[in-house]
């Protein structure tokens, strides 16, 4: 009531004041990690000294049998910030034959006219490594002295950006080669503040992001086959598709006249399926296109095609790969949303997630060291664990849909290179989430083409152990003294073997 009153006379009320801890909390990463012995390493092997400065002592102040005992060393870090104004002075002729004038060209990395590649790769390593809004480096670097507007830090980010787009393709085309299977995850992004969806894909190597407008099994398969529009093929794995999906016969006989020679656009299937089909329902078309994108993805040869999904349970991933690795934490999450009320049940949930967890360990183990036994032996432990009955009726109906998972849940057993969780393309989609906090969402096309092309190449250089900036600067001066991250990626893929399995 005093609320109220308050709203009524103008005034505000209470503020909503969150707990401390989180309510609801379904995080299984207590249970599940398990914790390794801190060791402090030493960082003055890594440290390269740029300059020695002797400090000497006021003998004056020393007791007379003062014995020289010759330095202590003390390395400092320091980091030097500082702004330079560059006048090029362009010699100029002018030919009265030609009626041409003739200049002599700025040093390579320098033709944008205004800013140098220093500051260029700073902008953009502020930016899209270190999540800084526009807004914060518009303030830090005219702190420094410079004079740049906030358009023009834009245009930065977002202009003339045609090298990395093609090296983000080349890392995302390579990282598709390196492994037969790849972590999967989306999250939201609003475009213009018209919601969109961040398509994460990535392994040990890299990681690839890509928005499109819907979140659905057309658009994975766009990403997936690095293809900027959808194409369309009708073929027997599409029939196959749609007869598995119980599309009713009649329509499957008339589809049958669709080319099978050529690919087709979106526009080029629908207004055959108007002309052809006129009384498909809308929801039959959609199942359709869904059918003859995902045939067009299985006969191309563009990139390598995904043999095994790493993934959550969300329906959007399956069908695209022959295989799918469900991911153990998000299968633990269902458990720890379970609320019961009897402490008998709490007891028996509690013993439940800890025998889970204790069995994830072991899988965990058994990649290190395969063994055909030991997997039979855990194939066995799955089944005996999850045909468990405590009396708990929700607890029982959980494990039993944990069970009919077994396959995906215990792809492992058949492929030791793919990891039990999906935490790669989690950590992956919580840059893009932290990057969207600071600036909310890119708002154009080319804003949200910059958000994907340098984030791919910031956490590729991440995994790869390559500096963001010192990369972005390579080639933005045109030095290119660093490998491309695809070559990096191709290299270390041949070592790491990371389809022993398939092979």
């Amino acid at each position: 009531m005093r609320d109220e009153i308050n709203h009524l006379k103008g005034e505000q009320s209470k503020p909503n004041i969150r707990p401390n801890q989180k309510q609801g909390d379904v995080s299984s990463e207590k249970e599940r990690h398990v914790p390794t012995p801190h060791q402090k390493s030493s960082q003055r092997q890594h440290l390269v000294i740029s300059r020695t400065q002797t400090l000497t002592l006021d003998k004056s102040n020393l007791p007379p049998d003062a014995v020289s005992k010759g330095y202590s060393e003390v390395l400092v870090q320091e980091a030097v910030f500082e702004t330079a104004v560059i006048c090029f002075k362009r010699e100029k002729y002018y030919a009265a034959s030609t009626k041409q004038t003739y200049l002599a060209a700025l040093p390579a990395g320098y033709d944008d006219g205004h800013f140098g590649p220093k500051l260029r790769a700073w902008v953009l390593s502020l930016y899209f490594d270190s999540h800084m809004s526009e807004a914060k480096i518009h303030q830090f670097l005219t702190g420094l002295g410079l004079f740049i507007s906030l358009g023009q830090i834009s245009n930065i980010l977002i202009y003339q950006q045609e090298p990395f787009a093609t090296e983000s393709a080349e890392v995302f085309e390579a990282g598709l080669a390196s492994s037969p299977w790849q972590n999967v995850d989306d999250t939201s992004t609003r475009v213009n503040g018209v919601n969109h969806v961040c398509q994460i894909v990535c392994n040990l190597l890299y990681t690839f992001y890509c928005t499109v407008a819907h979140k659905d099994r057309q658009n994975v398969v766009q990403v997936l086959g690095g293809n900027p529009t959808l194409a369309y093929r009708y073929g027997p794995a599409a029939a196959a598709y749609l007869d598995s999906h119980k599309l009713p016969h009649k329509w499957q006989a008339l589809l049958q006249a669709l080319p099978t020679d050529r690919s087709l656009s979106e526009v080029e299937v629908t207004s055959w399926l108007r002309a052809n089909v006129p009384e498909l329902s809308e929801g039959h078309q959609r199942l359709v296109l869904e059918a003859m994108a995902l045939s067009h993805y299985h006969t191309q040869t563009q990139v390598a095609q995904v043999q095994l999904l790493v993934c959550d349970d969300a329906p959007q991933w399956t069908g695209i790969a022959p295989e799918i690795g469900l991911c153990w934490v998000h299968a633990a999450r269902h458990y720890k949303k379970l609320r019961p009320v009897l402490a008998w049940h709490r007891t028996q949930l509690d013993s439940f997630i800890t025998a889970m967890w204790e069995y994830y360990r072991e899988l965990n183990a058994w990649r290190a060291a395969p063994c055909a036994a030991e997997a039979m032996r855990l194939r066995r432990c799955f089944e005996e664990l999850f045909t468990t009955k405590t009396g708990y009726a929700a607890l029982d109906e959980r494990i039993a849909k944990t069970r009919a998972n077994q396959t995906q849940l215990l792809a492992v057993l058949a492929h030791p290179e793919i990891p039990l969780h999906n935490n790669a393309a989690e950590l992956g989609a919580r840059q893009r989430v932290r990057k969207r906090d600071v600036s909310f969402g890119p708002r154009s096309p080319a804003g949200a083409a910059a958000w994907d092309n340098f984030m791919t190449l910031a956490a590729t250089c991440r995994k790869l152990s390559v500096n963001f900036y010192t990369y972005i600067h390579d080639r933005l001066s045109q030095t290119y003294a660093l490998p491309s991250l695809a070559s990096l990626i191709t290299e270390r893929a041949a070592t790491l073997n990371l389809g022993a399995s398939w092979v």
